[in-house]
């Protein structure tokens, strides 16, 4: 019989669309989760077996991943659950995926190569929406523009956010963000670095995050000059500025109590009649030092239902045996391309 898939984090919003997802396409995991009610709820409807664990008890307990191939965690804040998990997956030499975006999250993933790689286990986080279209948007427009030393990255914007999604921007919210150049992250005030990017209606302002695709785009490319934009509206861009100037009193761990606090009274995510309609887009756009250019852009379904699609796709694929041992990123283990084979994706390239 073969390894199974266990999802963590399965009674979150984005830990159910999983499941849903797995069971609707054939796929059998176990779903795990520290609420035993809760995990009860969403998996005996669906005839999925369960096991009640907290990040704590895998950590300790090697037995709890009796029987995994591919843990696939969806339980955030990442900054919380993705470092213990990973330290089991390597002790029991089970490979690992998440659906993170948190720049510090892969940083020290990333550290964790050279082990990972002596025990034959393949770490990706970031096997979502961030950061499948990215990655593989990178290292296409890398290979139509050879020298490329610039990679600018945006991402469209949207207005619905999880219960989860909500609380772990809240903990990132700071006075700076990163970017990085000639192959250091730096970092810069919040709002300083724009860029207009078009995501199909013309060009939009973009604001340069702390975003995963730091790590993942410069693993992938080896370009050293990448910013990671987010479209902003005018009162977006607003909050950034003034988020630089007072970020001390967002820091403020009352402040941070009474944010999370509100977060809880927000819907868990957006429906499903929102999530068939709704739609995204991400642009990578290459620079070479002569000033050529060009871009791609790719027009996604909603981020939360393609990224049950892009996960899932991918521990199927794991649990196949096609894999690369060590932190890996999506377009070096599957190719630039395996953003096409996903349902409802269209890429447009700069013409010439």
């Amino acid at each position: 019989m073969p390894d199974a898939l266990m999802i963590y984090g399965a009674t979150g919003y984005t830990g159910k669309l999983l499941a849903r997802s797995a069971a609707d396409h054939g796929l059998r995991p176990i779903l795990a989760g520290r609420d035993a009610a809760k995990l009860r709820a969403v998996a005996e409807p669906l005839g999925l077996g369960r096991r009640v664990l907290s990040v704590d008890d895998v950590r300790r307990d090697t037995d709890a991943l009796r029987g995994v191939g591919v843990l696939l965690n969806a339980a955030g804040p990442f900054s919380t659950t993705a470092r213990p998990l990973v330290d089991a997956c390597l002790r029991a030499c089970v490979h690992y995926l998440d659906v993170a975006g948190e720049l510090a999250v892969f940083e020290e993933i990333e550290r964790l190569d050279a082990p990972a790689r002596e025990r034959g286990v393949m770490l990706m986080p970031g096997a979502g929406f961030v950061v499948v279209v990215s990655d593989c948007l990178a290292a296409h427009v890398a290979a139509r523009l050879p020298g490329a030393d610039r990679l600018r990255i945006g991402t469209s914007s949207s207005s619905f956010l999880s219960r989860g999604s909500a609380k772990t921007m809240i903990e990132l919210v700071g006075g700076t963000a990163s970017v990085r150049r000639d192959g250091v992250l730096t970092s810069v005030p919040v709002g300083a670095v724009e860029h207009a990017f078009d995501y199909g209606d013309g060009p939009s302002c973009s604001v340069a995050m702390s975003m995963a695709e730091l790590v993942t785009a410069f693993r992938t490319t080896g370009i050293g000059n990448i910013e990671a934009h987010v479209e902003v509206n005018r009162v977006e861009r607003a909050a950034f500025q003034l988020a630089a100037r007072s970020a001390w009193l967002v820091r403020n761990p009352f402040s941070q109590i009474a944010l999370q606090t509100a977060v809880e009274l927000m819907p868990d995510g957006p429906s499903d009649e929102i999530r068939g309609r709704a739609a995204r887009a991400v642009v990578v756009e290459a620079e070479d030092r002569t000033g050529r250019t060009t871009w791609a852009r790719a027009v996604t379904p909603e981020a939360y239902r393609f990224t049950a699609t892009t996960a899932l796709t991918i521990a199927a694929r794991v649990l196949r045996g096609d894999l690369r041992p060590g932190f890996e990123t999506p377009a070096r283990a599957y190719g630039a391309d395996f953003l096409l084979g996903l349902a409802g994706v269209r890429r447009d390239d700069a013409p010439g």
